[in-house]
């Protein structure tokens, strides 16, 4: 008995064995299953978003190349109006010239720039003298005969009346004024705009019409500002220099100047294009 209880004790222990290992066995193949179909469900679902995203990534390609054109047409129309505007200062300057004024034009900024020979203004002053507001007077008449064909736009006792323009627009006329290096900070600030609101009078004395002229949001285009001596035209810190940094400016903004911008644009479209292309590497599709 002992020996059949001890043969019988170690066959249940033998089977016990065997279903512990079966159990065990079975566990880790079922284990085994799932992680396979973990797997493949995973696969299927990053296959299923690649997939997804090339297509993202041609559609946005499609949409860049529309935004790209748009652009690039808006950018060559821009680049039309900036040769019409430097045909307008051209045309400004060499009617001063013929009124004996030297005047210099700063085509990329659209300034037309009043040298000492037209408008000079002695230290700490904003009195035009009787040199200079002769000058200004000149200036004041060319004015008034050129910038009426580049609004869109002009004030009338009852409304303001407008016309489509076929060129450019002026969009504003800034009276810039301007001090030396030399003085009071604070006190240049007021200095430089008293000197352009000056020449705004004066202009407007001699010619009244100005103020008619009207911008496509059917306001005055003729502004004035003032820049202390924060925008030297020579930087040098001797007398001559501060002579010529005692000026006047008047700058020419375009209803269409906006490159910049565009410019901007295209820098970012760009840069999505560099990330589509990486994708598309990415996913193995053709390029």
């Amino acid at each position: 008995m002992i020996v059949e209880n001890d043969v019988g004790s170690d066959s249940e222990e033998g089977e016990n064995y065997f279903v512990s290992m079966t159990d065990m066995m079975v566990g880790v193949l079922f284990i085994f299953i799932i992680m396979l179909m973990t797997f493949a469900l995973d696969f299927r679902r990053t296959t299923d978003v690649q997939e997804d995203a090339l297509k993202v990534a041609q559609e946005v390609a499609k949409k860049l190349d529309a935004l790209q054109t748009d652009v690039k047409g808006q950018l060559a129309r821009i680049e039309a109006r900036s040769q019409d505007r430097r045909r307008l200062l051209e045309d400004i300057r060499m009617q001063l010239a013929a009124e004996g004024l030297n005047v210099q034009i700063d085509e990329a900024n659209g300034v037309l720039r009043l040298t000492e020979d037209a408008v000079r203004f002695a230290k700490q002053s904003a009195d035009l003298t009787d040199k200079n507001k002769e000058n200004v007077d000149k200036i004041s008449r060319v004015l008034d005969r050129v910038l009426p064909k580049y609004v869109p736009c002009r004030s009338t006792p009852d409304r303001p009346m407008c016309v489509a323009l076929r060129g450019p627009a002026i969009e504003t006329l800034f009276i810039e004024g301007h001090t030396d290096a030399t003085g009071i900070d604070a006190d240049n600030w007021q200095l430089s705009t008293a000197r352009a609101v000056n020449t705004y009078r004066e202009l407007i004395a001699i010619s009244p019409s100005l103020r008619s002229l009207l911008n496509q949001g059917k306001e005055e285009i003729i502004s004035v500002s003032g820049y202390s001596s924060t925008r030297p035209i020579d930087a040098r810190y001797v007398k001559e220099a501060w002579e010529r940094n005692r000026r006047i400016d008047l700058r020419f903004v375009m209803e269409t100047d906006n490159s910049q911008k565009f410019e901007q644009i295209l820098k970012v479209t760009d840069d999505m294009r560099g990330e589509i292309d990486r994708l598309r590497a990415a996913s193995g599709a053709p390029q």
